[in-house]
C-alpha cells in the first residue's frame, strides 16, 4: 500500500497527523496489574542486555526503552502512541491552539509557502503580511524543496527571537523581506463572515481548548449585524478534529437539549458512555456553560454542514449527530472515518500514553469507524468535477486501523482503481510539469462546494456529483 499512495501523501499533510479523536488528560487510575507474560518479559531484558554489551558502540539505555515502548505501542493502530518530553510539549500545544511563531495561516502554492490568512493581533499581522502573499526565503533557507511542516519549523522558535521571510507579493510584482520577532500565537479555530446578505459561513478548522468560546464569540457577532439570519453553512472541511467536549459543544448549539450527540464503547467501563446536548457532557470542571448566550434562533436556522476526505474524528461527530438528529443536510464528499477514542494517561510530568480505548457512535447507533459519514448530498470539490478526492488517504487506507466493529467489512475495488487512475494522471502531470491549478480558498466566491450549499439553502439547484458513490469500509483489524 506504501508505494500505491507515495504520490498521494503531499496531499494529506496535517490530516492524519491531526486526527486525535477524544482527548481525556489525566494520570494513570488503575493499579491493578494483569497477569504478566513472564517469559516475554524475560526475552525482552535479554534483548535489552545483548542490544546494551553486544551492539557495535554504546546505546543510551533510556532511548532503548523508549524505542521499545514507542514499538509496542505503534504495532497497536495508527492512533496509539507513546509521547517522550518533546512530543508530548508537541502534543500539549497543538491542544490547546498556543506556539510560538509568527502568527499566519499558512498552505502551499508552486512550492511556496503560501499567506491564507495573518492572525489578527500577531507579529506577521502587525508586520503587514497579506493573504495572498509567498514566502520564498526562511532566513537563509529558500522555501521551495521543504515539505509545508519543514517550513512551519523554521518559522517556530524561542519567544522574542527574529525570523526573516522573504516575501513575494504577487499583485505588486516586487519581492521584500521582513524581520519578524516571534512570541506565543493563539491559533484561531473559527472563522465567520456572511458570503451573502442574510447567509453566514462559519468555518471550524480544528477543535481546541478555545474553539467553543471563539465560536460562540462569532456567532453573537454575527447575530449583531444580522438577527434575521436566513441560513448558516458549518464548514467542517479538512477539520481534522481535536477535542470530544467542544464536538458535543458545537452539537448542542444546533441540537435540541438532550439530544444524544455520540455515544462510545470499549472494553472498560468508564469507555461506555452516552453524550447529550446538555452543559454537563461538555462543561469543563468548575466551569460555566459557554453557549448560554447563544442567540435562541441558532436551534431553528435552516443549516448546511460540508465536509469532505479530511472532516475527521470531532468534527464527524458534530456531522453526525446533526445528520441523524435530522437537524441540517450534510453535503460534501464521505468523510476521512476516523470514528475510535483515544485517551492520553500521563506517565510522568513529561511523558504520556495516547492509547485507542473505545469506538464512536452517532446518534442511530452507526459506527463511524473505517466508514465515516456519508453526506446527504454528495458535491465535487469543483464545477469540473474532483481534483484531489480519489488520492486523499483515509482512516481505511492506514495500515492496522481498527474495524468499524459492525460486521464484515470487503475491500472497495472500485475505489482502489479510482485511486490508481487518479495516481497516474497526476503523476503523468507532473511529468508534463501541467500540475492541476490548487483548489480555491474555503470561503471565497470561488469555493464551489460553499455555492451548492448556498443553493440549497435558497431553495436552488444544487450540482450533485455525478460520479461520487458511498465508499464502502475496507477491511481491517481488531
Amino acid at each position: 500500500m506504501g508505494s500505491k499512495l507515495k504520490v498521494s501523501g503531499w496531499i494529506a499533510v496535517g490530516v492524519v497527523a491531526g486526527a486525535l479523536g477524544a482527548i481525556q488528560l489525566q494520570a494513570i487510575a488503575r493499579n491493578s496489574v494483569a497477569q504478566l507474560p513472564l517469559e516475554e518479559l524475560q526475552q525482552l531484558a535479554a534483548v535489552f542486555a545483548m542490544v546494551k554489551s553486544d551492539y557495535v558502540e554504546p546505546v543510551d539505555e533510556k532511548k532503548l526503552i523508549n524505542d521499545a515502548i514507542s514499538g509496542m505501542v505503534a504495532g497497536l493502530d495508527p492512533h496509539s502512541q507513546y509521547f517522550d518530553k518533546k512530543t508530548f510539549k508537541e502534543f500539549r500545544e497543538g491542544t490547546t491552539g498556543k506556539f510560538v511563531g509568527v502568527g499566519i495561516e499558512i498552505g502551499m502554492e508552486d512550492g511556496l509557502v503560501k499567506v491564507i490568512s495573518p492572525i489578527e493581533g500577531t507579529p506577521a499581522f502587525r508586520a503587514g503580511l497579506k493573504s495572498g502573499d509567498l514566502i520564498t526565503k526562511i532566513d537563509d533557507t529558500y522555501v521551495k524543496g521543504l515539505t509545508l511542516d519543514q517550513a512551519v519549523k523554521k518559522m517556530r522558535g524561542e519567544p522574542n527571537t527574529k525570523v526573516t521571510l522573504t516575501i513575494f507579493r504577487k499583485n505588486e510584482s516586487r519581492s521584500f523581506p521582513v524581520t519578524i520577532t516571534r512570541e506565543e500565537i493563539r491559533q484561531q479555530s473559527v472563522r465567520a463572515k456572511f458570503v451573502e446578505p442574510g447567509y453566514a459561513w462559519i468555518r471550524l478548522s480544528i477543535f481546541q481548548d478555545r474553539t467553543v468560546e471563539d465560536f460562540v464569540r462569532k456567532v453573537d457577532e454575527l447575530y449583531k449585524q444580522d438577527p434575521n439570519i436566513k441560513g448558516i453553512v458549518l464548514d467542517l472541511r479538512n477539520d481534522p478534529g481535536g477535542l470530544l467536549e467542544g464536538a458535543v459543544a458545537i452539537a448542542a448549539a444546533f441540537l435540541p437539549n438532550d439530544a444524544v450527540v455520540v455515544s462510545t464503547n470499549g472494553q472498560v467501563a468508564d469507555s461506555k458512555a452516552t453524550f447529550k446536548a446538555a452543559p454537563e457532557y461538555y462543561l469543563r470542571r468548575g466551569g460555566t456553560d459557554p453557549l448560554k448566550s447563544l442567540p435562541a434562533a441558532i436551534k431553528r436556522v435552516p443549516l448546511i454542514v460540508l465536509v469532505n476526505e479530511g472532516s475527521a474524528s470531532a468534527s464527524e461527530i458534530v456531522a453526525g449527530a446533526l445528520q441523524d438528529n435530522k437537524r441540517a443536510t450534510i453535503m460534501g464528499a464521505q468523510t476521512f472515518g476516523k470514528g475510535s477514542v483515544q485517551t492520553v494517561r500521563q506517565l510522568s510530568p513529561d511523558t504520556a500514553l495516547k492509547i485507542t480505548t473505545a469506538r464512536y457512535y452517532t446518534p442511530s447507533g452507526k459506527s463511524i469507524q473505517a466508514t465515516g459519514i456519508v453526506p446527504d448530498v454528495m458535491v465535487d470539490e469543483t464545477a469540473e468535477g474532483n481534483v484531489f478526492a480519489a488520492l486523499r488517504v483515509r482512516e481505511a487506507d492506514l495500515e492496522k486501523h481498527i474495524s468499524s466493529g459492525q460486521g464484515p467489512e470487503h475491500e472497495d475495488k472500485a475505489r482502489e482503481q479510482a485511486r490508481e487512475d487518479a495516481r497516474k494522471k497526476l503523476e503523468d502531470e507532473i511529468a508534463k510539469n501541467t500540475l492541476p491549478k490548487p483548489l480555491p480558498e474555503f470561503g471565497s466566491e470561488k469555493d464551489f462546494p460553499l455555492m451548492q450549499a448556498l443553493n440549497r439553502l435558497k431553495g436552488q439547484p444544487v450540482m450533485v456529483s455525478k460520479t461520487m458513490v458511498e465508499r464502502r469500509a475496507e477491511t481491517g483489524t481488531n
